[in-house]
Formats: C-alpha cells, sequence, structure tokens
C-alpha cells in the first residue's frame, strides 16, 4: 500500500489527528467517570471518540513504519518509533474503560442496588475512588506517552534544522 497523499506522507496528515484524538478521548473518559453532568451530556460519544482513537493509531504507526523505511534512520527516529509502538495498548485501555463505564451508567443500575446492598455505603465509596483512581492513572499515563511520542517526532525531523536566530 502507497501511504502518499497529494505527494505528503500519510504519517505526517495522520498524526495530528492521533494527536488530538487520543488526548480528547482521556479527557472525555475522565470527565464521564467523575462528572455526572459530563456523562449525561457525552453519553455515548465518549466510547466513539475512544474507537476513532484506537483506529487511528494502528494507522499512524504502519504509515510511520511505512516512512521510516524511506528516510534515513538516525537515533531520533528510531526513539520516536519505539515509543510509537507502545501506545496501541495505552489507548486500548482507554477505550475499553470508555466503553465499559458508558455501559456501567447506561444499563448497570441494578447490578449497581445489588452491589450497594453487599458492600454498603462505605464500600460503594471505596470502590468507586478505586475506579477513579485507576481511570486517572490509565488517561493520564495515556496523554503523557503521546507527548513523549510527539516530541520524539518533532525532534527526529527538527531537530538541528531549525536556526532561531534572526535572518540576515
Amino acid at each position: 500500500m502507497d501511504y502518499v497523499i497529494s505527494g505528503l506522507p500519510l504519517h505526517v496528515l495522520v498524526v495530528h489527528g492521533t494527536v488530538v484524538v487520543v488526548p480528547v478521548a482521556a479527557v472525555c473518559t475522565v470527565l464521564s467517570i467523575v462528572w455526572p453532568a459530563a456523562r449525561r451530556r457525552l453519553g455515548i460519544v465518549t466510547p466513539l471518540i475512544a474507537l476513532v482513537a484506537l483506529i487511528m493509531v494502528p494507522i499512524t504507526q504502519q504509515s510511520g513504519e511505512w516512512l521510516m523505511q524511506r528516510v534515513d534512520t538516525t537515533p531520533a527516529i528510531t526513539t520516536h518509533s519505539n515509543l510509537g509502538g507502545t501506545l496501541l495498548p495505552w489507548v486500548t485501555g482507554v477505550f475499553i474503560v470508555a466503553i465499559a463505564q458508558w455501559l456501567w451508567f447506561r444499563y448497570g443500575t441494578t447490578q449497581a442496588d445489588g452491589m450497594r446492598r453487599k458492600l454498603g455505603t462505605a464500600g460503594i465509596r471505596i470502590t468507586a475512588a478505586i475506579a477513579v483512581v485507576l481511570v486517572l492513572v490509565l488517561c493520564g499515563g495515556t496523554v503523557i506517552r503521546v507527548v513523549e511520542i510527539g516530541e520524539a517526532g518533532s525532534r527526529a525531523v527538527w531537530e538541528g534544522s531549525f536556526n532561531s536566530g534572526t535572518r540576515d
């Protein structure tokens, strides 16, 4: 498959979408789990955004691998590529949490009533707090990973090729 659109490598184009959609999916997932008003307004949108992110990551990775075979490999490009290969598990986790929390709050009311009877109010609060912390760690880690990958990619492209001084 040829990963070129209008003469530009596809990776250069889709990476921008991935850099936007993945953090938006993470933020919507956090908002949906901690803020009931946001959860009601976002509804199915949160898992749909997470699904788009889940689809975009492999496309971005494959187009990056295609591009890497056509440019001179440097340590910076290798670092970027290695970091990029670690994003899919994070985004998969965000998608799973996004769909699970949507299903839970949409259809889990009877199960929640049963859990309240078994665990009591304190048990529910502790369980909810643990869930929130885990979601914060997952979504925060995902956003940090995107920033690390993007920073490594921008260094691979721009480091040493941009003069910040004035023109002659």
